[in-house]
């Protein structure tokens, strides 16, 4: 982990144009707490996600990028921030550029207006952790669900482990084609194969090292007062287990050697069976001692918050920039308790906080110490 002074700032101004549903959006900010309060559709989400665009991927909603353009705008949008930190001001911009005549609308990215080559480029100045309603079920839903979980929060501590997944998608995809139109073709098969066997050693690995780092710091740091009961974590899958066991260099011969044993087996299943795509990630209840997925359902939702607290104490570990925190419609669901727990929490990480909520009650004793604004659809003013 990262011994440099942790990096802290702030976005002081947010400008949305053809956003969603923001025709034109010009917000100023000054606190490390902002709460984004209204109505449900008013557009308080659309916040968050325009901030989580300055991440690798496809932001909280993993929407595409056409779908987050106005309806009844030009087809374009743009998002930028203007971040106060320590080693000055910079400003951050990404969108997406109207399309030219028979060509794809394309993304773009600048850092202080030059063009960066991808939003890997915005790790330099910043990180976002997030928490959203439809991972509520994430403990007790499909493993799927759990492995784009996991690769959000390695993304955010290492902005390559993305152009990785994706590679290794690609290459998957590509064995499945192979195996299924020309099995006989061996040469093909084998090259593949082997960069199927790098690319999944390299993402296998680079998960397991992030669940280690985080399991072990919410056991160096879990207090048994704490109204977030602590996590314990682990990684289930073939791969999982050679990669914990193997140097990576003999783990990538013995898959390689399996891909090519089960050649037979993943054309008849029409997909390859044994790598990342197929690993789990197996989260504990840690006072209980139970699997997450057999708590309560209060119980499963405090331990994610304190799962993605712990997160965010590991990324301003691991890369000196506290990151900023959003969290879409968190508050409403805890009790009194656990949300002065939640908010005595996110004011210690050192990062600003983007919270939302339809209820402004539920941030009352806030005041004095958090951007509350009032969310209506298009635009946005303080309460």
């Amino acid at each position: 982990m990262s011994s440099a002074p942790v990096i802290a700032s702030r976005i002081v101004r947010l400008i949305l144009q053809d956003f969603r549903t923001y025709a034109s959006l010009d917000l100023s900010v000054s606190r490390p707490l902002v709460a984004l309060v209204g109505e449900n559709g008013a557009g308080k989400t659309n916040v968050l996600e325009a901030i989580s665009l300055f991440m690798p991927g496809r932001g909280l909603r993993r929407a595409e990028l056409g779908e987050m353009a106005r309806q009844g705008g030009p087809g374009s949008f743009a998002v930028s921030v203007t971040l106060d930190a320590p080693f000055g001001e910079h400003r951050l911009g990404t969108g997406l550029e109207p399309a030219a005549e028979n060509a794809r609308a394309s993304r773009i990215c600048r850092i202080d207006g030059s063009t960066a080559s991808s939003p890997t480029a915005f790790a330099e100045y910043l990180r976002v952790v997030w928490l959203t309603p439809d991972l509520d079920a994430l403990f007790r839903g499909p493993a799927g669900d759990r492995r784009r979980f996991l690769d959000r929060l390695v993304l955010a501590v290492d902005a390559e482990h993305g152009t990785r997944v994706n590679a290794l998608e690609r290459a998957l995809r590509s064995r499945n084609r192979v195996l299924e139109e020309n099995p006989d073709n061996r040469l093909w098969l084998d090259a593949l194969e082997r960069e199927v066997a790098e690319l999944a050693i390299a993402v296998a690995a680079a998960r397991r090292e992030t669940v280690e780092r985080l399991a072990s710091l919410i056991l160096e740091t879990r207090e048994e007062e704490s109204p977030f009961p602590f996590a314990t974590m682990g990684l289930e899958g073939e791969l999982d287990t050679l990669v914990a066991t193997l140097p990576a260099v003999d783990a990538e011969d013995r898959y390689r050697a399996t891909l090519r044993d089960y050649r037979a087996r993943d054309r008849a299943a029409g997909r390859t069976l044994i790598g990342p795509q197929a690993s789990d990630l197996l989260v504990r209840h840690g006072p209980k001692d139970i699997p997450a997925n057999t708590a309560s359902t209060g119980e499963q939702k405090a331990l994610l918050i304190g799962l993605v607290l712990a997160h965010a104490r590991l990324v301003a570990s691991m890369s000196g920039i506290a990151p900023f925190v959003l969290l879409d419609e968190v508050a409403a669901h805890l009790d009194p308790r656990r949300r002065a727990g939640l908010f005595a929490a996110l004011e210690s990480l050192g990062g600003q906080v983007w919270m939302t909520g339809a209820d402004p009650s539920l941030f009352a004793e806030l005041e004095g110490r958090a951007d509350v604004l009032q969310v209506q659809p298009g635009s946005i003013q303080p309460v």
